[in-house]
């Protein structure tokens, strides 16, 4: 079998948004913050569309209820360190790429930890009310990362109903308006207007002790959401 050369990978993408826009994209640095049924695919598609730099983030392991909609989740990884699962696939795809696994939580006592401002972009797919919302007004008082973020993917069953709104103008999404709560008790708020994936269809009900049920067909959109937003921004 004859070595692959990377570049080949990249064919289809560079005849779609042309040669500048995929050199603009290998000389990304991207971070994800949450790698599960949103974050998971967002970094797969970032990827396989030539991003030279990406750091997942998440503290968790593969689950076996994982695997019905995160990208690393299978039968034979259950057990394993998601970031590790991840990056092992990740490079498979695109063995030039550099992937860091970054297996910790994001916290507001982690925060430092993270050289926020080294990025390009920030994806936030993170689940906690309390560290996202730490993370957007991190994020949003630096200057440089572009930051996107997602919303409520659980519970949601119509992939037609996703969309992108600035953050102030998503209405109907509950992590939206329990963020805005959060920001209006911390008295801190955001510093700068950032774009979030959301759905406006209403929740199915919460299934027993409160379980979030969630399916793939919404959750990887979500995530493919959120990758298109970084791509389009840097192939400007």
């Amino acid at each position: 079998m004859s070595a692959l050369n990377v570049d080949s990978i990249f064919s289809r993408t560079e005849l779609l948004l042309g040669t500048e826009a995929v050199d603009a994209f290998k000389r990304l640095r991207v971070i994800v913050f949450g790698v599960g049924g949103v974050g998971g695919w967002c970094a797969e598609s970032l990827v396989r569309s030539g991003v030279g730099h990406l750091t997942v983030v998440d503290s968790d392991r593969v689950c076996a209820s994982n695997v019905n909609r995160q990208v690393m989740a299978t039968s034979r990884t259950v057990g394993q360190v998601k970031v590790e699962a991840l990056r092992a696939r990740l490079l498979e795809i695109n063995p030039a790429a550099d992937v860091e696994a970054v297996a910790r939580v994001y916290s507001a006592e982690t925060a430092a930890t993270f050289d926020l401002g080294s990025f390009d972009y920030v994806v936030d797919a993170i689940d906690s009310l309390r560290a996202k919302a730490h993370l957007i007004n991190a994020v949003t008082r630096l200057e440089r990362p572009v930051l996107v973020s997602s919303l409520g993917a659980a519970r949601k069953t119509d992939p037609f109903r996703i969309r992108q709104s600035e953050f102030w103008k998503v209405q109907g999404d509950g992590l939206a308006r329990a963020l805005r709560r959060r920001f209006r008790q911390l008295g801190e708020f955001p510093a700068r207007k950032f774009t979030c994936v959301w759905s406006d269809e209403l929740p199915a009900p919460l299934g027993e002790g409160g379980a979030l049920g969630s399916a793939v067909h919404v959750t990887a959109m979500f995530g493919f959401a959120l990758a298109g937003l970084v791509l389009r921004a840097a192939a400007k």
